[in-house]
């Protein structure tokens, strides 16, 4: 890991837009759920908050890292769908700004990790599509059991990826979500599965680290392979 706070690795993590209350106060912030900020700390980088407003993709040039956070359901408009009745609490403005991070992240061969709607983003960045209300598809609530609960769901994990080599070929993990890749764009290569056949993990096609997961890796503080990953991988691309 770094020796000392100039070679820490700068890891850029999307936020939130959303109308929020705090003291005296209610109004909109930009915010982030501070596990991801511990994760990357722990990880042995120091995170700086890229809120989706004044989006400007030169600001990857100050980073090493990049990670698209979890949150709220895909436009199904950014993949061109109609809307499911149980999408909800879409954000196109955040859409459209990870996007272009995304975009801009791939050309610049910046490492990437997508988590939860950051997977769903990077597919449909590159041209997938999103099943909008997945327990229509596998017929069970089990990624999402119930408000603010995370489920565990065991993933299965092909070999010879980026997925193996972090996780061998199995993993139980924390998932929260309701919708999933349906369409897989090209250049993307799934790499993990869970049981009902649900995406869990792809791979973009000849990146050094671009990887996206369905499962919310920050909520498990015991287990920092995904962001001690990013972080090594930062680290490498800088002393290039």
């Amino acid at each position: 890991m770094a020796s000392s706070a100039s070679d820490t690795p700068r890891i850029g993590i999307t936020t939130y837009l959303e109308p929020t209350i705090w003291g005296v106060w209610e109004r909109d912030a930009a915010l982030l759920p501070r596990v991801y900020l511990d994760s990357v700390v722990a990880a042995g980088g120091v995170p700086l908050l890229l809120p989706p407003v004044g989006t400007d993709p030169s600001v990857l040039d100050v980073l090493d890292g990049l990670v698209i956070a979890g949150g709220c359901d895909v436009d199904p408009g950014s993949y061109d769908a109609v809307p499911h009745p149980e999408t909800v609490g879409t954000r196109r403005g955040r859409d459209e700004h990870e996007a272009i991070l995304i975009r801009a992240a791939l050309a610049a061969d910046l490492p990437l990790l997508a988590i939860c709607r950051g997977l769903q983003m990077l597919n449909v960045t590159l041209g997938g599509t999103l099943q909008q209300h997945l327990p229509e598809a596998v017929g069970h609530d089990e990624h999402r059991p119930s408000p603010a609960i995370f489920g565990r769901t065991d993933v299965k994990i092909d070999d010879g990826t980026l997925t193996s080599r972090l996780f061998g070929d199995r993993t139980t993990v924390h998932c929260y979500h309701h919708q999933a890749l349906d369409r897989v764009a090209p250049g993307l290569q799934v790499t993990a599965r869970a049981g009902d056949g649900t995406v869990e993990a792809a791979e973009v096609t000849g990146q050094a680290f671009a990887l996206g997961v369905q499962w919310h890796p920050e909520e498990n503080p015991d287990d920092l392979r995904l962001f001690t990953a990013l972080v090594d991988e930062a680290l490498r691309r800088r002393t290039r």
